[in-house]
């Protein structure tokens, strides 16, 4: 079965990524680590550890303490596919993070974005 290339990205390469979207729309790091950490059941020091590694993204899901169980309310489109849709669980996962970053900086309460 062939991986998709995305798997392979380095969280570290994307999370500079996803920090400079948030603070470009007013919302700060400190908010999406906690997006972050929500998501993914990562301590500060996890996350953290996770950022400084060189881990790409399998490893950073397959090493997430406790994915959240309301992961499965996160809804919506996320480069024109539906995230509830995705059939992948590893893709999923990934596109629920990416719609939790987008939804931060569409400056959505907190209270909304962490279900």
């Amino acid at each position: 079965m062939l991986k998709h290339r995305v798997f392979a990205i380095k969280f570290a390469s994307l999370y500079p990524m996803y920090v400079k979207k948030v603070t470009s729309k007013g919302r700060t790091q400190a908010e999406l680590d906690e997006v972050i950490r929500w998501l993914t059941g990562y301590s500060d020091a996890g996350l953290q550890a996770q950022i400084a590694s060189d881990h790409d993204l399998e490893t950073f899901y397959a090493q997430s303490p406790a994915f959240h169980p309301n992961a499965a309310l996160i809804k919506g489109l996320v480069c024109g596919v539906r995230v509830e849709d995705v059939e992948d669980p590893l893709m999923q996962k990934i596109r629920y993070l990416d719609k939790l970053v987008d939804e931060l900086a569409k400056n959505k309460a907190m209270a909304k974005i962490l279900r």
